[in-house]
């Protein structure tokens, strides 16, 4: 499956109405133990990708944030490489707290 017809389901997911999108997310990432720590990292690096695209900052932040948590225990470099053009769109919103803390993060 192509990249693109991925992170246009996943911004159709995103884009569920709030009650659902809420909870969505916590959801599919229960289903994984964080011993799944690379695969469960990009999974979310693509999920943040999504938010950014349906203009939900904060969540996305949120998602790069547990993505970044999750890769630094990997011996994978593409969780983290998948992550970076996440945190470059993320850097135009570094007034918003969220953001500033998950810029911070990547930076430590």
């Amino acid at each position: 499956m192509s990249r693109g017809i991925e992170q246009r389901r996943a911004v159709r997911r995103v884009t569920l109405n709030s009650a659902q999108r809420a909870h969505w997310p916590a959801r599919v990432q229960a289903k994984y133990e964080d011993t799944h720590a690379r695969d469960k990292s990009l999974y979310l690096s693509w999920l943040a990708d999504s938010y950014l695209t349906a203009g939900e900052v904060e969540q996305s932040a949120k998602a790069t944030s547990r993505a970044l948590d999750l890769s630094a225990g990997v011996a994978s470099v593409r969780p983290r490489q998948r992550l970076a053009p996440v945190l470059r769109c993320l850097s135009d919103h570094r007034a918003l707290s969220e953001v500033a803390d998950v810029l911070e993060k990547a930076r430590g």
